[in-house]
């Protein structure tokens, strides 16, 4: 995790190292103030003989130079960089976080070459840094590390059963169309149960209203019975299905079923590790006090911002999850559009919009803060641009219920002059 922080120039005898790194090998330079290497650069390989090499060079460098403390800077690449990051900090080093943003856009500025290699990736993090364009390097620690960890395991094993689900479709549409408008849900008790045991139009037919009634009444636990039964064998009858490669299809459906229920088992297990987590940072009473907030959106908050004390104001998390806003304004144009700068966690930008759709839905003072914005009569937002302000009014909540050990008081989450304004507009 990453923390902003105002840029200033990197002053005294300080030895900068800038850091590409990659999957096996990494490529190191370091400079002095005068933006000199101090040693040739370099390469090192990811292990730990190779981070004891960057180590050796890092202090052969630093006792010819007589540097009083050293920087090191790194580009974020994918998840390549944790393990050197975690093992410079145990050594006492000060790590650094450049922006992949500022990497890109300075390259053509160092030799006026898209050129792109080790050597030149490795001297420009190492002038980002002499020059103050970082951010401080926030491993989350403890649970929040548990709560990082299986919050992205669980958008995974979501991801994947939205895959599953999808291949599921995929054979219904073309072997039995019909199927899911008998159903509400394809993952309910009866309908799972003709999906085991009579999946296709001639299963269906082969058993006949009575059994089948019969069936659905013992699947579903007296939910449907004869009715469903008979619109079903109408499906069956009107189908449009194809009728060749059905026990292969018959097979492939089976599969798609396993996994559909592995991926449901494990996103239980997940959110129940979530939970005991969540209790562990003793902040889920004060998260979870917010009417339509579960486990799964407050422990993945946590998991996303790390220990809320390395905070000291909302709008630093706010720029974390790429919710600060931005505007395009020159020439004629006095002011332009004003957008969110998406550059920070997506992770955590996805879980305050999500979040966001269910308050307005479920949370009666989240719900009147979203009809005006959308309705108010100076300025008023898109509906998407109406989400995005709840997501920043949810951030600033959840932020100043956890910090200040309070629990939801819906009073002051309109607070006077907002409360005003939505009696005036009623």
């Amino acid at each position: 995790m990453v923390k902003a922080q105002k840029m200033a120039l990197v002053r005294g005898n300080v030895l900068i190292v800038g850091i590409d790194v990659a999957k096996k090998r990494h490529y190191a330079r370091v400079y002095n103030q005068m933006k000199l290497d101090v040693v040739r650069p370099f390469h090192f390989h990811n292990t730990r003989e190779g981070f004891y090499r960057l180590v050796s060079k890092i202090e052969e460098a630093r006792n010819k130079e007589g540097a009083a403390s050293v920087i090191i800077g790194v580009e974020p690449t994918g998840h390549y960089w944790k393990p050197l990051a975690w093992f410079l900090q145990e050594q006492g080093y000060q790590v650094v976080i450049v922006n992949p943003y500022h990497v890109k856009g300075s390259k053509e500025m160092v030799d006026n070459s898209q050129t792109k290699n080790d050597r030149k990736d490795a001297g420009i993090i190492a002038e980002l840094v002499s020059e103050g364009k970082f951010l401080s390097c926030l491993l989350p620690e403890g649970v929040y590390a548990e709560l990082r960890v299986l919050y992205v395991t669980r958008q995974q094993q979501v991801r994947q059963l939205h895959s599953a689900l999808c291949r599921l479709e995929a054979i219904l549409d073309e072997y039995f169309p019909e199927l899911p408008g008998v159903f509400k849900s394809l993952l309910g008790l009866a309908a799972r149960w003709v999906l085991r045991n009579c999946p296709f139009p001639e299963d269906v037919l082969k058993m006949g209203p009575e059994k089948l009634a019969e069936e659905l009444k013992k699947a579903s636990r007296h939910r449907v019975g004869k009715k469903r039964a008979l619109a079903l064998l109408s499906a069956a009858q009107e189908s449009i299905g194809v009728r060749e490669g059905v026990e292969g299809a018959r097979i492939k459906l089976r599969a798609c079923l396993d996994e559909i229920e592995f991926y449901q088992a494990q996103i239980t297990s997940t959110e129940e590790a979530m939970a005991r987590f969540l209790n562990e940072t003793g902040l889920a009473s004060y998260l979870l006090s917010i009417p339509g907030v579960g486990v799964v959106t407050a422990a993945g908050f946590l998991g996303e911002i790390g220990d809320p004390k390395n905070y000291r104001h909302y709008k630093q998390i706010q720029k974390l999850a790429g919710y600060n806003l931005t505007e395009n304004k020159s020439g004629q144009r006095d002011r332009g559009p004003r957008t969110i700068s998406k550059r920070g966690r997506p992770g955590l930008r996805n879980l305050l919009y999500q979040a966001a759709l269910t308050l307005v839905a479920k949370n009666k003072e989240f719900k009147a803060l979203y009809r005006h914005f959308l309705t108010r009569p100076v300025n008023p937002l898109k509906k998407k641009q109406a989400l995005v302000a709840v997501a920043l009014k949810l951030l600033r909540v959840m932020f100043g219920l956890i910090s200040k050990k309070e629990t939801y008081d819906p009073a002051k989450v309109l607070g006077e002059y907002r409360q005003k304004q939505l009696n005036q507009a009623a």
